[in-house]
């Protein structure tokens, strides 16, 4: 693999990206974004719309890769602004606690949660948002969902990858 200097920013070529992946775990953080009320109680979660790998357009939580020499806070800030836009005001706390940890494999129906291009393992975590937000980036659109919407069949099937799994973790981890 070729070096990563500075300037790189904890980024590989695609080349040397293709090449970690087909020999290693790489981290993720996985991200359910959501609205509280004055007590606390979430009362809507965020799911983006992407074009899926296939060309299928579905449902997704935010989600990226932990660059290297990346501090999980840092890299959870970065993914929700570049999916929710510089607006969506996340309240990460200092040090910031999984609800679960998700492993993609590229290999389907090891675990729930699949990714064609690697074996991933994701650190998931609920983030409260207080701002504007706008999908950015690859993100077509940003819908608002109360909890019992969210757990609607037909909105699970909508989720990529076993997000939908996620998803309802994420809801009884809340107690929703």
């Amino acid at each position: 693999m070729t070096e990563v200097t500075n300037s790189d920013a904890g980024w590989l070529s695609r080349e040397d990206m293709d090449l970690a992946r087909e020999r290693l775990p790489i981290l993720y953080v996985d991200v359910v974004p959501v609205r509280v009320d004055d007590q606390g109680t979430v009362v809507a979660v965020g799911l983006l719309l992407r074009a899926g790998e296939d060309g299928q357009i579905k449902r997704a939580l935010v989600s990226g890769r932990v660059l290297y020499h990346e501090r999980i806070r840092a890299a959870l800030l970065r993914h929700i602004e570049k999916d929710l836009g510089p607006l969506a005001l996340p309240r990460v706390p200092p040090a910031p606690q999984p609800f679960t940890v998700a492993e993609y494999f590229p290999t389907p129906g090891v675990t729930p949660f699949h990714d064609s291009r690697q074996h991933a393992v994701s650190l998931a975590y609920v983030v409260p948002v207080e701002g504007d937000c706008a999908p950015q980036q690859d993100a077509l659109e940003l819908t608002w969902v109360t909890p019992l919407e969210a757990r609607d069949p037909a909105v699970l099937a909508e989720l990529m990858n076993g997000q939908s799994t996620l998803l309802l973790q994420a809801l009884a981890h809340l107690g929703v």
